[in-house]
């Protein structure tokens, strides 16, 4: 059967991308934050995963905001980067795997939680970025290492979905998985976060206290963690401190035993937001 063996966090700033594709990673301002990726890259070099199911919020660019699924997962073969409003990343097409995919889908719904299937979308920054800090900056006519499941959340326009309800959509996601009848190495990536604000009297927030205690109890009381009302993550890490309700659908993937830490990351700035990094491995 399929096996979910590690999780991925890690926060998907723009900003991160466009010093990528633009040849400024070695910069004083940006080397420290690429520095910290840099043993995670050599951990997917030697942990390459045959699928990696990524867990990301769409902004508005595959669903505008006369359209927002709460969950959406991509069932195509391949997703094109999507131009943002200043052309595309310079990055290859995403290779998608429809089997896995719509298997998911199937077992998911049928265990009640409700999804939006995507035969064709375009992936924007929230998918992208994860996959260059984590691969290094892929161009053609190279690929990304391995097949990726697009999987969009609504964390852009309320209501939004609790962090319980995200927890337990990864246990469905996780049993899925394991009801998958081929023995594939699967990775769940949970991205978007730490702190920030991008707008009002409060823009430039940054909680180094709260974001480091987030993942402590990310780690070590997930379940606890997953029951925390939307008014914290609005009040403490911003307003867009809410992506972080998508990380709980990668940890609630994972095996009830405890995780092995296999790397923990904090920086700050990246464009005025705070960025988290983590990777878990099942026992």
């Amino acid at each position: 059967m399929a096996r979910i063996t590690a999780s991925v966090y890690t926060s998907h700033v723009p900003a991160i991308g466009a010093a990528i594709d633009q040849g400024k990673t070695q910069e004083p301002y940006w080397q420290p934050l690429f520095a910290g990726y840099e043993p995670s890259k050599q951990w997917l070099r030697d942990n390459r995963p045959d699928v990696i199911f990524l867990v990301y919020n769409d902004h508005a660019t595959a669903f505008s905001l006369d359209m927002i699924p709460t969950f959406a997962i991509g069932t195509a073969a391949s997703y094109q980067p999507a131009d943002e409003g200043w052309g595309p990343r310079p990055v290859p097409a995403v290779v998608g795997h429809p089997e896995l995919a719509s298997h998911i889908a199937h077992s998911v719904i049928q265990d009640d939680f409700d999804l939006t299937i995507v035969n064709k979308m375009d992936v924007d920054h929230g998918l992208t970025v994860p996959l260059s800090l984590m691969c290094g900056q892929a161009t053609e006519p190279f690929a990304w290492p391995c097949p990726v499941i697009p999987f969009a959340v609504n964390v852009v326009q309320y209501p939004v979905p609790s962090g319980r309800r995200c927890f337990n959509v990864g246990r469905a996601i996780r049993k899925a998985v394991e009801s998958f009848d081929e023995a594939l190495n699967v990775q769940i990536w949970g991205t978007g976060g730490m702190s920030h604000q991008l707008q009002g009297p409060r823009a430039g927030l940054i909680n180094r206290e709260w974001d480091n205690r987030f993942l402590d109890r990310l780690i070590s009381e997930p379940e606890a963690l997953a029951q925390m009302p939307h008014i914290d993550y609005v009040r403490e890490a911003g307003s867009e401190g809410i992506e972080l309700v998508m990380w709980l659908i990668a940890r609630g993937a994972m095996s009830d035993t405890p995780p092995i830490v296999k790397r923990r990351f904090y920086h700050v700035p990246a464009s005025n937001t705070a960025v988290g990094h983590l990777i878990l491995e099942n026992t």
